[in-house]
């Protein structure tokens, strides 16, 4: 058994965060420093000490549901979120309630359902949700632009739906890649400028782009799973050859992996993370009842390396890996906060029951509509 496998056998958890009022968890970011940020379905950004999961502060301000959290990079006391409200907000961290240090705007009919940071903080990007049913805009600000008046300009022919997932490469601050409910997942080069010019690579994934994820040792695979559960796996370094860009696709990932002799079922896939110390692809999945699924993905497809058993009592909605910490921090529908460690013992009580709400919750969380892919695929 390898050092990877070895860890996660070991994983069981050590910290729960139960939150007074229910909500539903919906992203969590990692600071370098030891804070997590974690998005609720309640418009507000939780703060959370890493090693302990004590919330430490909290940031009201958004009027719409977010569509994610992320700190900056090389300014971790920096906070951006993003929301359906038209608006992504920046934080200072070390003033936990205080209002947005920087509020971003572009049209006052755009409504965000992604946002992204650039691996230099100089670039931040919102994705759209669909307008005049057919125009959805990738949105481009400079940060170092005082007041969020940093506004550079869209790219408006890539998508024609709305653009679920944004993601800067973690090295090349001007790679970026885009994901979207009419299937395509779009790679650019902004060094190039021009919307035309900037587009790289399209890959068709047959339905709604859900989570995108870059990995590879040189960063230079893209993995893309589906609002439907599909799994598509593609090698962008082939993109000035011959050679077909697909390592792996599959139309329906529930039915690829062994669960073991536990009765155990893949009912969705929450995302994935390249791990690189590890050198490996990590794909989270779960069950409706709370129970996780931890998988790599390689070009034979997906296998199972550990359960999580007995955390979470509804679906998981985000979840990270702190590579430093050996951790990993997963929230979801259920309104927990959990850490997971090798060989920890939990020092809390039980499990807690659901805490879900339909009349309370899922007005608030607006999860991305999961229609089949309908519209005729750009060319």
């Amino acid at each position: 058994m390898d050092g990877l496998e070895e860890k996660l056998k070991g994983l069981s958890i050590v910290r729960r965060s139960r939150p007074e009022e229910p909500t539903y968890l919906l992203d969590v970011s990692l600071q370098g420093t030891g804070l997590l940020a974690v998005s609720c379905s309640n418009f507000t950004v939780h703060l959370h000490n890493k090693d302990t999961l004590n919330q430490v502060g909290e940031y009201r301000g958004h009027t719409g549901p977010l569509c994610g959290v992320t700190f900056a990079h090389t300014s971790s006391d920096l906070l951006y979120s993003g929301s359906a409200d038209g608006t992504v907000r920046a934080w200072d961290v070390r003033c936990p309630g205080s209002e947005s240090v920087q509020v971003f705007k572009s049209d006052a009919s755009h409504s965000y359902c992604s946002l992204d940071l650039s691996c230099s903080d100089a670039l931040l990007c919102a994705g759209t949700e669909q307008l005049n049913d057919e125009d959805s805009f990738l949105v481009f600000w400079d940060t170092r632009k005082p007041g969020g008046g940093g506004l550079l300009g869209v790219y408006s022919e890539s998508h024609s739906d709305d653009i679920t997932q944004v993601r800067f490469h973690p090295r090349d601050k001007d790679r970026l890649a885009s994901g979207s409910t009419d299937g395509l997942v779009n790679v650019f080069d902004l060094s190039r400028g021009a919307e035309e010019e900037a587009l790289l690579a399209t890959c068709n994934s047959d339905s709604s782009a859900g989570a995108v994820c870059w990995s590879g040792a040189a960063y230079d695979r893209l993995l893309c799973l589906s609002h439907d559960e599909g799994l598509h796996l593609w090698d962008l370094s082939q993109l000035d050859t011959d050679e077909p860009l697909t390592v792996f696709s599959a139309a329906d990932a529930r039915s690829l992996t062994p669960l073991g002799d536990g009765g155990g079922r893949l009912d969705y896939l929450v995302g994935g993370v390249w791990l690189e110390e590890a050198q490996r692809l990590l794909v989270v999945g779960g069950e409706n009842g709370g129970d996780l699924h931890l998988m790599e993905c390689d070009g034979r497809g997906l296998r199972l390396l550990r359960s999580l058993e007995g955390g979470h009592s509804a679906t998981v909605r985000c979840f990270l890996w702190d590579a430093a910490g050996e951790a990993l921090v997963t929230g979801g529908e259920d309104a927990q906060l959990l850490l997971w460690k090798p060989g920890g013992e939990e020092l809390t009580a039980r499990k807690r029951e659901s805490m879900k709400s339909d009349s309370t919750l899922r007005q608030k969380s607006r999860p991305h509509k999961k229609h089949g892919y309908q519209r005729e695929k750009k060319k």
